[in-house]
């Protein structure tokens, strides 16, 4: 078997590691090298987060843990050394004695609500009661034991809150594409991306996207970002709040609009999907599946909550969004020719495209004429109450910022300077 090593930049995650564990030694000398820094350095490791929420938790968990482990640890100190005299170290009867507080140790997790602090607790009651209870003065150690972690879950908190100061742009609209943009070349949003915009997002970056897939799609391909502004969805069809899941602007057909239309391609006998919004959801209408790519599409999509698939024979006028067609490419070419000879073709707007899932077929999505991204960006800019804007997407002369690369976190890192630029 072939093995290839990849060698990434470090990110800041293992850079603030390192500064933070050669603190914890630096503390230790100027302490006059009291404790044991290996703990400290333990503390910062595990509290050392891409989140500061998580960092938070684990802090408190290392913290309550350290505490419960170390009373215990204490308690079990005081009966063998200075109640039995150390008569039953390393004894059966001790190692019995050690396991009923074990016991006791997780007990006391459950009885202070916080069972999930029960491994770092019994971590330190046992680094107490097996390995340090020998020591000349075991309750020093059980003292230090507490301190050097306080000390390791400071630092990670200074280390992981110090950044260089920066200007925040703030009254910035900051728009995405996601295909070949923030998404690498294989459909996917590396961690490093993930938890950069997640940071940034945090710091009260306004970011959305404007794509062409639907708002189910859009929540799985980005799913674990805190999108904080409505996206523009259906390539500007759709303005879907993520957060209340729900539609906050549709540019929709008249059922005139679409009768007009699905006439036409049920006299061409071509099978379409008629996506609807209805009252919040997104409804997909279909009749029959005549050809491999649309059962795939049906197979696929129809497993998300976020869609809802109904079959009908009748045709569906009302609250379309647009209409979908998949067929090889021969088929969709022939029919998109014969569209454009069509009188009422102005009245919509209709796309074509090469399906790159899936080799030999095309497809034709069918909109309101008035649903485009362009006026959708200027509903979404009204509706937030600002008027600067910065796009990013991978279309020579159609964005501001323009991604030539998405497999190396480019997107990420021009956004980041963008929006905090170094400086006071």
């Amino acid at each position: 078997m072939k093995i290839q090593l990849k060698f990434p930049r470090p990110g800041q995650r293992i850079i603030r590691s390192v500064i933070a564990v050669a603190l914890c030694f630096v503390v230790y000398e100027l302490r006059g090298r009291k404790g044991i820094p290996f703990y400290s350095a333990l503390a910062v490791l595990q509290c050392m987060q891409p989140y500061y929420e998580n960092t938070r938790k684990i802090a408190k968990k290392r913290v309550i843990g350290t505490f419960v482990g170390a009373f215990w640890g204490m308690i079990v100190i005081i009966l063998q050394v200075y109640i039995l005299q150390g008569r039953y170290e390393e004894t059966v009867i001790g190692y019995l004695l050690i396991s009923f507080f074990t016991g006791l140790v997780l007990y006391s997790t459950v009885v202070l609500g916080c069972k999930d602090t029960a491994y770092f607790s019994c971590v330190v009651f046992l680094s107490i009661v097996v390995i340090h209870i020998t020591d000349p003065y075991p309750i020093l150690f059980a003292l230090d034991r507490v301190l050097d972690t306080l000390i390791g879950v400071a630092l990670a908190f200074a280390v992981n809150s110090a950044h260089f100061p920066r200007k925040k742009n703030r009254d910035t609209l900051f728009v995405s594409g996601i295909d070949d943009t923030i998404l690498d070349k294989k459909a996917v949003l590396t961690p490093y991306s993930k938890v950069e915009l997640n940071r940034l997002i945090d710091d009260g970056m306004k970011f959305t996207v404007s794509t062409i897939r639907t708002p189910a799609s859009v929540l799985e391909a980005l799913n674990g970002v805190h999108i904080p502004c409505p996206i523009i969805a259906m390539d500007g069809a759709v303005l879907y709040d993520t957060k209340e899941h729900s539609y906050l602007m549709k540019y929709q057909m008249s059922a005139q609009e679409v009768k007009c239309v699905t006439d036409f391609l049920i006299q061409e006998d071509v099978q379409f999907f008629t996506n609807t919004v209805v009252d919040d959801l997104l409804v997909i209408y279909y009749d029959s599946l005549k050809n491999e790519a649309a059962k795939k599409v049906y197979k696929i999509r129809r497993k998300s909550p976020y869609r809802n698939y109904v079959k009908s024979e009748k045709q569906v006028l009302e609250n379309v969004v647009y209409l979908f067609l998949i067929d090889k490419k021969p088929v969709i070419d022939a029919l998109y020719g014969k569209m454009q000879q069509q009188e009422w073709k102005d009245a919509y707007r209709i796309v074509r495209k090469d399906c790159a899932n899936y080799p030999g077929f095309a497809q034709i999505k069918i909109y309101h004429k008035d649903a485009t991204r362009e006026n959708m960006l200027q509903n979404l800019k009204a509706f937030l109450n600002i008027e600067k804007v910065v796009t990013f997407g991978s279309i020579e002369g159609k964005y501001d910022v323009l991604i030539n690369d998405s497999d190396k976190d480019s997107m990420m890192k021009q956004l980041k300077k963008m929006f905090e630029p170094i400086g006071f």
